[in-house]
């Protein structure tokens, strides 16, 4: 049996219940090492924990749009000097059911079209979106204890959006969005300059125009989840949720 058969094998002999849950002990039969990782790293992360001092956070304190209360937020965060607050996290899901995360940058809000982003439409995110129009937002905001989380469906910004972001880009960066086969292999470093020379060539003393294979996507928010963290790990948790006609419903979840 080859190596790849014999895993699957053993795999589906680890999972019970229906769950396809994997039991801890199981790891060793893939050569897993099962030294607990508080051991391998310079800090035992089993005892690190810090307090969260923060003001609370109710109902009464939220805005009953919950743009507006992200709008709020984010200036907050903006105000504290956080690096680059716009860095989210997007999660999507591929054809076979696999999630992946990566950062990217909110570039807009509105009603319309949502937290919006941009990116190489041939990208793996790209792909990911276009078989499975849903995603999940995550804004970290560590320093004022915060997080928001945002989810629903995904569609492709119009054209327009599109080019009037690229034409406040920087020329380097629109270079590098020719040049770079983004999510490709590449043999080296070595390579994506010669991509990049390529393309300064190309474009040598013209404006650079933006590639049929770039353009933005916007995220339309079914739920949007303000995390405020709290004393002792019991964090507010409030959730906004589209109603059956479209009202945003406000809701507590326990921590």
């Amino acid at each position: 049996m080859g190596v790849v058969s014999n895993c699957a094998a053993k795999l589906a002999g680890f999972r019970g219940g229906g769950q396809g849950r994997i039991r801890p002990s199981a790891w060793a039969e893939f050569g897993a090492d099962a030294t607990p990782l508080s051991s391998r790293l310079p800090v035992d992360l089993t005892t690190l924990r810090r307090e969260y001092e923060s003001r609370g956070l109710d109902t009464a304190d939220l805005d009953p749009d919950p743009l507006a209360q992200f709008r709020a937020w984010y200036a907050e965060a903006e105000q504290a000097g956080l690096v680059e607050p716009n860095a989210m996290t997007l999660s999507t899901v591929d054809d076979d059911g696999r999630p992946a995360a990566r950062y990217v940058l909110l570039r807009g809000l509105d009603d319309e079209h949502g937290f919006q982003f941009f990116t190489n439409l041939q990208s793996a995110k790209a792909r990911d979106l276009s078989g499975r129009p849903a995603g999940a937002l995550t804004f970290g905001w560590l320093e004022l204890h915060r997080q928001v989380r945002v989810a629903g469906p995904v569609a492709e910004l119009p054209a327009e959006l599109s080019d009037a972001y690229w034409a406040g880009r920087p020329r380097p960066s629109r270079i590098g969005a020719w040049a770079s086969p983004q999510s490709a292999v590449l043999a080296d470093r070595a390579a994506l300059d010669r991509l990049v020379a390529e393309a300064e060539e190309r474009f040598a003393g013209d404006e650079v125009p933006r590639p049929a294979y770039w353009g933005g996507f916007g995220v339309r928010p079914q739920t949007i989840e303000f995390w405020q963290g709290r004393r002792s790990r019991l964090h507010d948790r409030l959730r906004y949720r589209r109603g059956p006609k479209g009202a945003w419903l406000i809701e507590r979840l326990a921590p």
